[in-house]
């Protein structure tokens, strides 16, 4: 068994020249709001679900985003819902969220 079943990461980057970046769409707290959640339904544990912060993930234009490891899931998102169907969909029931999911 993997020591976290989801290994989320949240791209949080602030571009100091102003271009769009995930900052900009409030990711830092939003990554806030999941990592709460989780915590909140017991997930956050070995064998569970691990939120991170990640510098830049290169996909700026497509942003706000998020990867879910092991299954390498890109999601883009804009509010507390999509991340509550993101919780409660992939990261609890298995199921990949196809409106949020961004192509590989």
């Amino acid at each position: 068994m993997s020591y976290y079943r989801h290994h989320v990461f949240f791209c949080t980057n602030q571009r100091e020249d102003g271009s769009q970046c995930c900052a900009q769409c409030g990711s830092a707290g939003l990554r806030d709001y999941l990592k709460r959640r989780t915590k909140e339904l017991a997930l956050a544990c070995r064998g569970g679900v691990r939120i991170n912060t990640a510098g830049c993930l290169d996909r700026c234009e497509e942003g706000p985003v998020l990867v879910v490891y092991p299954d390498a899931v890109w999601y883009t998102y804009v509010d507390q819902e999509d991340l509550d169907e993101i919780l409660t969909e992939h990261l609890v029931a298995g199921r990949v969220v196809e409106r949020l999911r961004l192509p590989d």
